[in-house]
């Protein structure tokens, strides 16, 4: 009888403990969910995976397309060898044992002069190639955008942030085990429309629970640097894992890495349709505001140099310098690792020195690298001008993402989904033209001239900032806000949690 009491006890006991335990389990994972910190890691995350897949491809798809092409030939093999003499014959009877034979150097052979130039044209015939299936992502993505923005209004940013992370997660699958254009291409297109539901989704969430001005450019600012912290591992990543392990590999550890990602989501956001209680501003209306339009457009002028570059320069640099799959992968560290510094530097500081001198000054830096780049001979001499180059790009991308979320509060309503649907749009519009282009201009006016038009342009575009300097508010939303300066702080709001 008392050994029975006891095992109740015990199991009471150990009933309650459980209990106990999942009620603060529970309670911390709710606390988690109401957590801004946790939502920013998550879009910093999203963003570093879909980034980092948008790079790693860079050294590695032109290369295995060309090799493809020429199986017999692979841009591996060196001319020497692809032109390398045959042997001599062996001798058919013993008794020719002791017969001379021309010296090698005699040998008729293809001129390693001209096997240079046949594949000096083959390399700029395949830029043109690589350049379309690179604009494909961003092409895709910028379709997707103005459906995806309004989507947000309807059902919130959770659902649409879960399906990007499933159409990456697929991509990624294609990539690993795609051997042909084709199989490839598709798989760029699909990751344009995960990429288009992952950045929406996040750049609007992380607007919304951060309705303080300033807080937000840093919020952004930190997020931007997942973005540059994909772009800065995955071209290094892609062009060693290719040469030392394959194609293969790669893609399935990225594969790896996205699912982690999910699972957080799926723990943390909960997908579920949540409605807006204030009526969204219309695409028309904010597509129509120049203001909006101005932010957008630095973002395209800043980013379509860099976007050129992907396709074309280790293309370029195959051709001029003989450089290897790793070194074609390395020459993009330099922007990558200042465009994270860049963006969580400009962040906090564009508030201060204004955002519209930070991006202005931005695309001035920017045309003067494009022009600096051509003139490299050798790996090191693309250090300094892709090093500014990436400086730059974050500097403008820090200020006018936050800025855009600026203009909707000070005059339209504060639902962020389309806004950052444009603010997308105009930053795949500049991976769209760039990789498109590239190919074509490279081979009508050559590289040089190439990067030299997108530097004049991107000097033209810079006075157009002085807009953004001091934008008008509509005047209902005066009531609602504080301004001052270029800060824009609800008086209802209360922060979620301690700071």
């Amino acid at each position: 009888m008392r050994e029975s009491r006891k095992l109740v006890l015990i199991i009471v006991a150990i009933a309650l403990l459980l209990d106990n335990m999942l009620l603060t389990t529970h309670s911390r994972i709710a606390a988690m969910r109401e957590s801004r910190k946790l939502v920013l890691i998550i879009v910093a995350i999203a963003l570093l995976l879909d980034n980092m897949l948008l790079t790693t491809v860079v050294p590695i798809i032109p290369e295995f397309l060309y090799d493809i092409r020429h199986p017999d030939a692979p841009l591996s093999m060196s001319l020497e060898d692809i032109t390398a003499p045959p042997p001599p014959p062996v001798p058919f009877c013993p008794c020719e044992r002791n017969a001379t034979y021309p010296p090698i150097e005699n040998v008729t052979h293809v001129n390693i002069t001209a096997e240079k130039e046949t594949r000096h044209q083959e390399l700029i015939h395949e830029t043109v190639a690589v350049g379309i299936m690179f604009a494909s992502k961003a092409l895709v993505q910028l379709l997707a955008n103005p459906f995806v923005g309004p989507l947000t209004h309807r059902i919130g940013y959770s659902i649409p942030m879960f399906t990007g992370f499933i159409l990456m997660f697929l991509s990624t699958l294609i990539f690993a085990f795609g051997r042909s254009y084709g199989v490839l291409f598709v798989a760029r297109a699909l990751q344009g429309i995960g990429s288009s539901c992952s950045s929406v989704s996040g750049m609007g969430m992380l607007a919304e629970r951060y309705p303080d001005d300033k807080e937000r450019g840093n919020a952004m600012g930190i997020a931007l640097g997942g973005l540059a912290l994909g772009v800065l591992i995955g071209p290094p990543f892609g062009g060693l894992m290719y040469e030392f392990v394959g194609k293969t590999a790669p893609f399935l550890m990225l594969s790896a890495l996205a699912l982690g990602d999910g699972l957080l989501q799926l723990m943390i956001l909960q997908p579920g349709v949540v409605r807006q209680e204030s009526d969204p501003p219309s695409l028309k209306d904010l597509v129509c505001d120049p203001y909006i339009l101005v932010a957008a457009g630095a973002i395209t002028f800043a980013n379509v140099g860099i976007a050129m570059l992907e396709p074309s320069l280790p293309i370029w640099m195959a051709d001029t310098m003989e450089a290897r799959r790793w070194q074609q992968g390395v020459a993009f560290l330099p922007a990558s690792i200042c465009y994270l510094i860049g963006t969580n530097l400009f962040g906090p500081l564009g508030h201060k020195m204004g955002r519209w001198l930070a991006a202005c000054s931005g695309l001035l830096i920017i045309g003067i690298c494009l022009i600096l780049i051509p003139m490299a001979r050798k790996l090191e001499h693309l250090i300094i001008p892709n090093a500014g180059l990436g400086f730059a790009i974050g500097m403008v991308d820090s200020s006018m993402m936050p800025e855009l979320g600026f203009l909707v509060d000070i005059r339209h309503a504060a639902v962020y989904g389309s806004v950052y649907a444009i603010g997308d749009t105009a930053f795949c519009l500049g991976y769209a033209v760039g990789p498109a282009f590239s190919g074509a201009l490279v081979n009508s006016i050559g590289f040089e001239w190439m990067l030299v038009i997108i530097a004049v342009l991107n000097f033209a575009y810079a006075p157009f900032l002085l807009l953004l300097r001091s934008p008008p508010a509509r005047d209902e939303k005066q009531s609602l806000i504080i301004s001052d300066k270029s800060s824009v702080r609800y008086v209802s709001y209360q922060n979620e949690e301690e700071e």
